[in-house]
């Protein structure tokens, strides 16, 4: 057993004190050298995730005034379409009160057609009738001028009442004490066609009698014929 009073004993055991702390330093060595690799590698990460989050804060905040913007823009775009939808509904109220206006004026126009032609068949009417009255007129001057005497005299009447062409039927050879007495009924023919009678002189009571029988017969040559015999009834009064 080698003494532990051997000078080479210390020296042996200096040294591996020696190289064991030298270890023990170079593995501390390590050790802070790992602890700072990890503190810079740590600090690198926590940069690197700063500035993500910077990035990412910045892209939010975009990405929130781009939301913003779209927002206000529909909002805008809504209100156009509010604005739109009430123009549209004027528009459509004005069309469809234009097209009640252009159905009454259909109507309109169709009455005044049919009133047109019930007015031409009226007219038609009127002047086929008329020119029967007139072949009457003419009929009746024959029989009563040529064999009684009868005198027949176109007038333009003065008054409102009797406005517009009328005839006047002057009969003679009524009186045998004085055949040359005029005995005078003047007629016309109204707006619808019919006779009228003005006036007689001298007056008759039984006028009106006989001016609706004419407008019922319609025929003049046998109203004049019944004039005649009052005219002569009452001369012989």
């Amino acid at each position: 057993m080698t003494s532990i009073t051997d000078a080479s004993m210390s020296d042996r055991f200096t040294s591996a004190m020696e190289e064991i702390h030298n270890k023990h330093l170079k593995t501390y060595a390590d050790i802070i050298d790992t602890a700072g690799e990890h503190s810079q590698s740590h600090r690198q990460f926590v940069k690197s995730a700063l500035d993500t989050c910077l990035k990412k804060c910045k892209e939010d905040d975009k990405l929130f005034e781009t939301i913003q913007a779209f927002k206000k823009d529909l909002e805008q775009k809504d209100r156009s379409l509010k604005e739109k939808r009430h123009t549209i509904s004027e528009v459509m109220s004005e069309v469809q009160e234009k097209e009640m206006q252009k159905e009454d004026i259909i109507q309109k126009i169709d009455k005044l057609k049919v009133e047109q032609t019930k007015r031409k068949d009226l007219i038609m009417s009127q002047n086929k009738a008329n020119k029967d009255r007139l072949r009457n007129l003419q009929k009746a001057r024959l029989v009563f001028q040529d064999h009684l005497g009868l005198e027949i005299r176109t007038i333009l009447g003065k008054t409102q009442l009797v406005k517009g062409e009328k005839l006047q039927f002057v009969f003679r050879n009524i009186n045998p004490s004085d055949p040359d007495s005029a005995y005078i009924i003047t007629m016309g023919i109204k707006e619808d066609g019919s006779y009228q009678i003005v006036s007689s002189d001298p007056a008759l009571d039984c006028l009106t009698v006989l001016e609706r029988r004419l407008q019922e017969t319609n025929n003049l040559p046998a109203f004049l014929a019944n004039v005649r015999k009052e005219f002569i009834s009452l001369a012989r009064r």
